[in-house]
């Protein structure tokens, strides 16, 4: 083939149809550049939508976070009232006082499988210190507990969903200091 009939080559040759051909180029040229705008235009919409459910989805379990928070307080005022009255006291008490304290026992219950029920859980206290989760309020020996474990729950903490709607107020074991060696004796002469 001469260059006179080379289709691939268009310009080299005196044909009729070149100015076509540049068109016809020029135009799957601009197809694809809008195939590309397109798909890309199709995956930005996919994204968007995807973002707005999780946005909807997160709004909606995390929408009672300050009614939440509220509600730990009354919680926290029915531990501390049945914490004000010892088994021992509970046991002398007459048939009156017994059923008042059975009735906050079981508002409390309820207060708290309501909370659950809306995502709201009790910080796990059991175990090593969290500082994302717990906040120490003090040290204190550890009797027995290896340093940096929890020793005692001052306020129970909790968790809506992912986040943290209130740390754990807790006492922490301190590291206790190694005992002092008076009695070692200095060998070098």
């Amino acid at each position: 083939m001469s260059d006179e009939q080379n289709p691939e080559n268009p310009e080299a040759n005196d044909n009729p149809f070149a100015a076509e051909f540049a068109v016809l180029e020029a135009l799957k040229a601009e197809i694809e550049s809008l195939k590309d705008q397109r798909l890309r235009a199709l995956a930005e919409v996919e994204n968007i939508r995807r973002r707005a459910e999780k946005e909807k989805a997160e709004a909606s379990q995390y929408a009672v976070t300050k009614f939440a928070r509220d509600m730990l307080g009354i919680a926290d005022n029915f531990s501390r009232a049945l914490a004000a009255c010892p088994p021992a006291a509970r046991e002398a008490a007459d048939a009156q006082i017994k059923a008042v304290l059975d009735g906050v026992e079981a508002t409390d219950r309820q207060l708290l499988a309501t909370l659950e029920r809306y995502g709201v859980k009790q910080v796990e206290t059991e175990g090593k210190f969290d500082p994302n989760l717990h906040q120490a309020i003090a040290e204190v020996p550890g009797n027995g507990k290896p340093p940096g474990s929890i020793v005692d729950v001052a306020q129970a903490g909790y968790m809506i969903g992912e986040r943290l709607l209130r740390p754990a107020m807790v006492t922490v074991a301190r590291r206790e200091p190694a005992p002092a060696s008076g009695d070692t004796v200095d060998t070098k002469v």
